[in-house]
């Protein structure tokens, strides 16, 4: 894992009109503008889009580390997020992060075993820990 603190660099660049085009190194570019909320065309990533990414990305990679730790036995984890955008105190912030998975897991798995582990995923993820948003996880098990 490496010592502490972990650093990220990531850039954001743009010419007076255009989009952003955001970077990092190593990695490929992303477009990003405003959402279409914010009078951007909709068809890019926007900020808004990347930090609700990030809580869905986080959780579903804090549950692959929680189940491998366990040696729990899984087939597939689909989640959805929704965040929430609001005006508070006369600032937009996000004020919360409704985060919906679904695992599928073998026939025989004890589901009540799978849904203590998403729920130690979603306190385990970095990026929720991170922020002053509340967090809201539905979990469901599903066998297939």
């Amino acid at each position: 894992m490496g010592d502490f603190p972990h650093e990220y660099k990531v850039s954001a660049s743009s010419g007076q009109n255009g989009g952003v085009t955001v970077s990092a190194p190593g990695l490929p570019d992303i477009a990003s503008g405003p959402p279409a909320q914010f009078g951007g065309s909709g068809d890019v990533w926007s900020p808004e889009d990347f930090i609700t990414a990030a809580v869905a990305d986080c959780f579903v990679l804090s549950f692959k580390a929680v189940a491998r730790g366990s040696r729990f036995d899984w087939t597939f984890l689909d989640c959805h997020v929704s965040g929430f955008l609001d005006k508070v105190d006369g600032a937009l912030r996000f004020t919360r992060f409704d985060v919906k998975a679904v695992l599928t897991v073998p026939e025989g798995t004890d589901p009540a075993k799978a849904i203590k582990l998403l729920e130690k995923s979603e306190k385990a993820c970095l990026i929720t820990n991170s922020l002053t948003s509340e967090s809201h996880l539905e979990a469901e098990v599903q066998f297939g």
